[in-house]
């Protein structure tokens, strides 16, 4: 192949280097011109294009491309069709992806003009994933690349899917005093999303004290109905003769690895029982993140063995994103600063249910309804406030004047809570590890109230969600921390908090304050029973 400045006269068969303008018409670039585009050319004027002139030998960018991915050996693997010297491979199925590095090495050492690009070894994928794409550089390749490249092909399977047989999964969770069910119904919710990848699921699960004995016999138990068993302890394995593992030996079973080098995954425990896998699952497997845990799964149900030599090979790249709420994070600094709470009053709603009148202009023993929310808001342990405002923001700001609040403006605030919401964390400093999230129609809220949720999330490292409650039932205000954040933009509509604090992997701390934790005043009558009084009425 000749590539350059070609005489439009020569030309006709070359392939354009960029696109051109033939009078009204443009030709795209990589267009094989003819001699109708040549005359078209001649009569704009052009006396010359920068093209690539293939030579006898020579294939074009498609042909080429088409025959390397067509020469792969790639089982559970598709090819789409060329384009721009391009071919995509598709996993036809779902299931972990394998891939024989020297076969790719050959096929890239021929020729620069020749590449193949697949994902890394081992990874998840599902069915219609790209997992390689074989990719031509200039406009034509010698023909006796290409060949060099099918033989490279032929040596042996470049790569493959192994495809996921789904399991069924008996889950085991150990339980020490303390522990919430919340935490544990949390961890089956996950587990179950974890195994829906591979259209796996559980089957079984069983409670039992974090104690050898009883751990033993609720493994034992899940044996007979599912083809894998996964072990949650209440307290994190740190030997290898630990509860868990020393459970799976207590009923014949075989511990072939404690720890691996992933993090996090650190504390992984990998044994078998009656020819079944049994994993202790590390703390952070109850978090939805990528983590060790996540690599020898997969492997297993895609029927991978995964050897004690296999794990001991995972440390390169196996330092994962950390995880932000691991109980034990890889750097915790010496002295942590106690976490600053800063406080989100939501002002802006449109009382749609009490008329023409706005309620947070109501008076309550001489004070508008808003601003004694604000008063015992600002007078709280928070660390600062920030209120939103929205319908009547010029009459609700007047109210709050002299506060030692920020005052912010949601224009959108017609659309519902979560654009006030919204507009409320976008407000909050760096320093605020979480957002105190209060509503102004909500009178009997004290201060106090406040301060017990405040010290809840303090003691908590600023890595709890806390939760008012009323009778055990959920109310508010709510303090969401800083990790949450991010998910509150994805929030829409009349939508508040709720949905993010049932399925973060969280920790949730339910802070009883009685009926003020549920009293609020949509209504005209609820308002006049709370002792409001509105102008007008």
């Amino acid at each position: 192949m000749r590539f350059g400045p070609v005489a439009i006269e020569k030309a006709e068969g070359a392939i354009l280097a960029h696109a051109t303008a033939a009078g009204d018409k443009r030709l795209r670039k990589a267009h094989r011109l003819t001699a109708d585009d040549i005359r078209m050319l001649q009569e704009a004027g052009v006396r010359e294009v920068i093209a690539a002139v293939l030579d006898a030998d020579d294939l074009d960018e498609d042909a080429a491309a088409h025959r390397i991915a067509a020469a792969l050996h790639a089982a559970h693997v598709e090819a789409r069709p060329p384009a721009t010297g391009r071919v995509n491979l598709h996993a036809s199925e779902a299931g972990v992806f394998l891939v024989e590095r020297a076969v790719i090495d050959a096929i890239n050492g021929i020729d620069p003009a020749i590449t193949i690009a697949t994902l890394e070894p081992f990874a998840t994928v599902e069915a219609g994933q790209m997992v390689a794409t074989v990719k031509i550089i200039p406009f034509a390749v010698p023909e006796n690349l290409v060949a060099q490249a099918e033989t490279a092909c032929a040596a042996r399977e470049a790569f493959s899917v192994k495809p996921f047989a789904p399991r069924r999964v008996g889950l085991v969770q150990s339980v020490l005093p303390g522990v919430k069910p919340s935490v544990l119904d949390k961890t089956a919710r996950i587990t179950e999303a974890r195994l829906a990848r591979s259209a796996s699921r559980l089957t079984g699960e069983d409670r039992p004290p974090h104690e050898e004995e009883r751990v033993a016999a609720a493994i034992r138990a899940q044996v007979p109905d599912n083809d894998m068993i996964l072990v949650f302890g209440a307290s994190a394995v740190c030997d290898e003769d630990d509860v868990i593992p020393a459970a799976i030996r207590r009923v014949g079973g075989t511990v072939s690895r404690v720890g691996m080098p992933v993090d996090p995954g650190n504390l992984l425990v990998v044994g078998t029982l009656d020819g079944k896998p049994v994993l202790g699952a590390p703390g952070c497997a109850r978090s939805p993140k990528l983590n060790g845990f996540d690599w020898v799964l997969d492997r297993l149900v895609a029927g991978l063995q995964v050897s004690p030599e296999e794990i001991a090979s995972m440390g390169v790249g196996g330092l994962l994103m950390e995880i932000p709420t691991r109980p034990q994070p890889r750097e915790v600094a010496v002295k942590p600063a106690p976490a600053k709470v800063w406080a989100v009053l939501l002002a802006a709603g449109q009382s749609r249910r009490m008329g023409a009148e706005n309620k947070l202009l109501a008076d309550f023993a001489g004070k508008t309804l808003v601003r004694r929310a604000a008063e015992r808001v600002a007078e709280s342990r928070a660390a600062g406030a920030v209120a939103v405002l929205g319908h009547e923001a010029e009459a609700v700001s007047q109210a709050l004047s002299g506060l030692d609040l920020r005052q912010v403006k949601n224009e959108d605030f017609a659309t519902g809570l979560a654009s006030s919401l919204k507009v409320g964390i976008r407000a909050l400093p760096p320093s605020a590890a979480g957002a105190l999230v209060a509503l102004a129609d909500m009178p009997e809220v004290t201060t106090a109230d406040f301060d017990r949720l405040i010290e809840a999330f303090v003691a908590a490292g600023g890595r709890a969600i806390v939760r008012a409650t009323h009778g055990g039932k959920r109310g508010n205000p709510v303090i969401l921390p800083r990790v949450l954040f991010a998910e509150v933009e994805r929030l829409a509509g009349d939508t508040g908090a709720r949905h993010i604090i049932e399925s973060a992997p969280l920790e949730v701390i339910d802070v009883e304050l009685g009926a003020a934790a549920s009293l609020d005043v949509d209504t005209p009558e609820a308002l006049q029973a709370a002792g409001g009084v509105l102008e007008g009425r």
